[in-house]
């Protein structure tokens, strides 16, 4: 099987919990990993034939209530197997593409009130991810006993709270510091992009 991150990301997730369709796989994502890992949802589905295919994971017909009949995914121990080697392998973080930062980058085209305005925008974003992030504490601490999988959230979301406080501060200073170059250029008479 060709390496997908699709498929270990299919994997990780059943190996927390079985039975899942491909909806609740892609809604699995969005609640969880999808905050700091950016998964296609057109590739879910052809990423369950392939591991279905390679025998990494099991399809089963499960009733929905209706006279259709769904398809559940479970992990195999294979599928645990080719997952735990893939875990084992050291990390590799791809560039990242963040449109803010590439707007931030080439600012000096715009006026000073267009790169404070997506600066306030970000900061507003983050201060609802911390609460949200704060919200994803308290669900992992009142699973603690019960899920192995508990320290390793805590880890990944303690990190999340780390880097989204210092984006945060960022902010605060990057406001401060625009305010006073669009202050600096309207004193001088420098000449200012108009929008």
């Amino acid at each position: 099987m060709a390496d997908s991150r699709t498929s270990y990301v299919i994997l990780g997730l059943l190996a927390i919990e079985s039975n899942k369709s491909g909806y609740d796989l892609r809604k699995a994502i969005e609640g969880s990993v999808g905050h700091f890992w950016g998964e296609s949802y057109g590739q879910i589905y052809p990423a369950l034939k392939r591991l279905v295919a390679d025998s990494f994971i099991v399809a089963n017909d499960a009733p929905n209530g209706t006279r259709k009949r769904r398809q559940e995914y479970s992990i195999t121990e294979g599928g645990r197997a080719y997952l735990r080697e893939w875990l084992a392998v050291p990390f590799h973080n791809d560039p990242p593409r963040n449109e803010f930062l590439l707007k931030l980058f080439f600012g000096g085209e715009a006026a000073p009130a267009v790169a404070i305005a997506h600066v306030k925008d970000c900061n507003e974003k983050n201060r609802r991810m911390l609460g949200m992030l704060a919200q994803y504490e308290e669900m992992t601490r009142r699973q603690a006993p019960k899920n192995i999988h508990e320290p390793y959230w805590a880890l990944t979301i303690q990190l999340g709270v780390a880097l989204t406080q210092a984006a945060l501060a960022w902010g605060e200073d990057a406001v401060a510091t625009l305010t006073e170059l669009q202050a600096g250029n309207e004193s001088s008479g420098i000449r200012q992009p108009t929008s």
